[in-house]
């Protein structure tokens, strides 16, 4: 019979080798076949592109993996449109396409081909600011500015829906022009997130230009 006396048994020692143990089996092992085995990367698919952006034709050669947001950005170095959550949900890559606002990081380069597509850059200048542009500085409509680039464009773009007759979950009368209250702005801007929380002020600005443009 083995003689147990001397075997002591930490606290310390049970959650070492727990540890070593929980390690060993969450990394699989990687054999020599499986390395020989392995596909090889293949090279990305280069597509021709053009488009048109803030009245300007341009031309790219880019990865038929790139979002609208990216050749934007990386492409043509508009970063007036950012990259929030860059899957759909924050709304601060909203641009204009062809008249209808848009998350540029849900849509790939190449299936705007032959777009029209405004981004913030293109709606006014420094010297020469847009009035929805105007409207938010009026109306303190942002605080850090992440999001205010794609508030701006969809704002614009709200206000056309609603010219348009275009109705939302909020209209009560669906054969009847939609109207510019607080309600309509709110819910047709829920999908651009102000983490900064300037919600009532983009409200006010939205409806100061709605006035201005009756």
């Amino acid at each position: 019979m083995n003689d147990l006396s001397d075997l002591r048994i930490t606290r310390r020692g049970v959650l070492k080798v727990g540890a070593v143990s929980a390690t060993a089996l969450a990394v699989p092992s990687v054999t020599t076949a499986q390395v020989s085995s392995s596909q090889p990367v293949q090279a990305p698919v280069i597509s021709k592109l053009s488009f048109e952006v803030n009245g300007t034709l341009h031309s790219l050669d880019v990865d038929t993996r790139t979002t609208l947001l990216d050749a934007l950005r990386e492409h043509l170095h508009l970063t007036g449109t950012k990259k929030g959550c860059d899957h759909g949900q924050c709304g601060a890559c909203t641009v204009i396409v062809d008249g209808q606002r848009i998350n540029s990081c849900l849509s790939l380069a190449v299936m705007n081909e032959g777009a029209k597509i405004s981004t913030i850059e293109g709606l006014g200048s420094k010297n020469a600011l847009h009035p929805m542009q105007a409207a938010f500085i009026k109306h303190d409509g942002f605080q850090c500015g992440y999001c205010t680039p794609g508030q701006i464009c969809s704002a614009v773009a709200v206000l056309d829906e609603i010219k348009q007759g275009i109705p939302s979950h909020v209209t009560a009368d669906l054969t009847a022009q939609p109207q510019v209250t607080a309600e309509e702005i709110r819910e047709r801007m829920s999908g651009n997130i102000c983490r900064c929380g300037a919600y009532s002020n983009i409200v006010d600005a939205i409806t100061d230009v709605a006035g201005r443009t009756a």
